[in-house]
């Protein structure tokens, strides 16, 4: 297929090991592969792999862009922290959905607008959209309410569907929750209408959160460093 596109696969919770990089080797001879990154994109042809398979088993989060204006995010969980269930709640539609596979939940949101603005070589987007995944691997909901909204807006819920709950914070968005909805295409006044029924965060206790951290695995502990790291100072 004629038109640019664009594909990243990042690994956060753990390295690729040697093996599983000569197998993804095999789909394309010009991608660059690393422990933690598949980055390759197209001006013609397609991509031989399989974005949802590669997601089960190999890596955490997965952007595509391409010149007719699809824009797809895909991130993987542990579902210990993430129950299907509640994924469900927010992800309700073709916009914005979530599945389970093995000790994982897969979410995947999916923007379409023909005719969008296009800039070729604007393609730095998932390094500002992976702090999203330690948000919601640390039990923040927000980046799901603003996808919920996405389904909302294009009218994906079913008439009398209940209003998931409202997470706090929602009036004060991280840098990278703000590129997820602009990634998206969800307008800053819907989030801004949402937020009045959204509390403020509350603080934590420095003991108690001190023994939180204390208590996670060394994945999660790195992606919260990974989130610190990348906010702006």
């Amino acid at each position: 297929m004629s038109g640019y596109q664009y594909y990243e696969f990042q690994a956060i919770d753990r390295p690729l090991t040697d093996q599983e990089q000569r197998t993804l080797r095999e789909y394309s001879s010009r991608a660059k592969i690393t422990s933690s990154r598949f980055v390759v994109d197209y001006s013609w042809g397609d991509f031989k792999g399989n974005a949802s398979e590669w997601m089960e088993k190999y890596f955490d989060a997965f952007l595509y862009l391409a010149s007719w204006g699809t824009h797809e995010l895909m991130l993987r969980v542990p579902r210990r922290v993430l129950p299907l269930g509640t994924a469900k709640v927010y992800c309700a539609g073709d916009f914005a959905s979530a599945r389970a596979k093995g000790d994982y939940i897969v979410l995947s949101f999916r923007s379409e607008e023909e005719g969008g603005e296009w800039i070729e070589g604007d393609n730095e987007t998932l390094a500002a959209l992976v702090p999203v995944w330690a948000e919601i691997t640390s039990g923040d909901l927000r980046a799901l309410y603003i996808a919920w909204l996405g389904c909302a807006l294009h009218g994906e819920l079913d008439d009398g569907e209940r209003e998931p709950p409202c997470p706090p914070g929602l009036g004060k968005l991280s840098a990278a929750l703000e590129a997820f909805a602009d990634f998206l295409r969800i307008d800053q006044d819907l989030i801004d209408a949402a937020a009045t029924a959204s509390p403020d965060l509350v603080a934590i206790d420095d003991d108690a959160l001190q023994r939180w951290i204390s208590a996670l695995p060394e994945g999660e502990k790195t992606a919260l460093l990974v989130r610190l790291a990348v906010q702006p100072t």
